[in-house]
């Protein structure tokens, strides 16, 4: 069985940084990488977009908050990402087995969850929008470091 990388990212504008790194490590250890999309606040967001549409629908715009609750629904699955199908690209021409999966819980519980059931996994990987900007305190990173027990290398910007 082939070690793999794990690298962990919030779904936003910015889930792209760090995965450059991130394949030339998997290149050059040798390894297959595993992304976690993680969706932050995308409860709260959600219920924005069904107000929203609701507001078009009072306002006979049938169309436009049909349209809307259509993008909603088609946002489940990150491996449809048109950022990162260059970077599918790149691992597919290196040899470089990659995973998507997404999650809508926060980082902690979603990597206790999936080091519960998986091994195989040698690093686990912070891109820059978790590790930085304080999404992350030394508290939740320690705890986290104790429960997977496996090496956290933080990727900054």
């Amino acid at each position: 069985m082939k070690h793999k990388l794990l690298f962990v990212t919030y779904k936003d504008n910015h889930e792209d940084e760090g995965l450059s790194y991130v394949i030339e490590l998997a290149k050059t250890l040798n390894k297959d990488v595993t992304i976690f999309l993680i969706w932050k606040k995308r409860l709260s967001k959600k219920i924005e977009n069904v107000l929203t549409a609701a507001t078009f629908a009072e306002a006979d715009e049938h169309e436009t908050a049909r349209q809307i609750i259509a993008d909603e629904s088609g946002k489940g699955n990150g491996s449809s990402d048109p950022k990162l199908e260059p970077f599918v690209g790149k691992c597919h021409e290196s040899g470089i087995q990659l995973h998507i999966q997404s999650s809508q819980q926060d980082v902690f519980p979603t990597l206790k969850n999936y080091f519960k059931r998986r091994n195989g996994v040698d690093i686990v990987l912070l891109g820059p929008n978790v590790a930085g900007a304080g999404n992350i305190t030394t508290g939740e990173l320690k705890r986290l470091a104790n429960t997977i027990s496996r090496p956290i290398v933080t990727i900054a910007r």
